[in-house]
């Protein structure tokens, strides 16, 4: 086993927070079946949100998925003009097989946001 960063995004319709909440869940979820994880193998997880988005914490969907026991941090991510809206991002970091290739998962609008990964989508 070995320790390993995990990212993946997602964006959100509106800054609403069961849109925050049922956004973040499909990305945390994705992240976890796509590289077989379990809540035990997971060491933290980081959130940052877009400056537009701020009506619910992701942490909050993450908990409601299981990850109690997991430190969650939310972030506000920079304001860079131009980029992408309502966005919400993740860096999960945790332990895998060193055999096992990771799994980035962008969904929805965010596949934009990295076209170089394989099969993010």
């Amino acid at each position: 086993m070995r320790l390993r960063a995990l990212r993946g995004a997602i964006t959100v319709e509106d800054n609403d927070p069961d849109a925050i909440i049922d956004a973040t869940e499909e990305l945390v979820s994705a992240v976890m079946d796509r590289n077989g994880i379990p809540p035990d193998d997971m060491v933290s997880c980081i959130f940052t949100c877009t400056p537009d988005l701020d009506a619910e914490f992701p942490a909050v969907a993450a908990r409601r998925l299981g990850l109690g026991t997991v430190p969650l941090l939310c972030a506000r991510e920079i304001d860079v003009p131009g980029a992408m809206p309502k966005v919400i991002r993740l860096m999960l970091h945790c332990y895998a097989d060193d055999e096992s290739r990771p799994r980035h998962v962008y969904l929805r609008d965010a596949v934009e946001l990295r076209k170089d990964l394989e099969g993010a989508q």
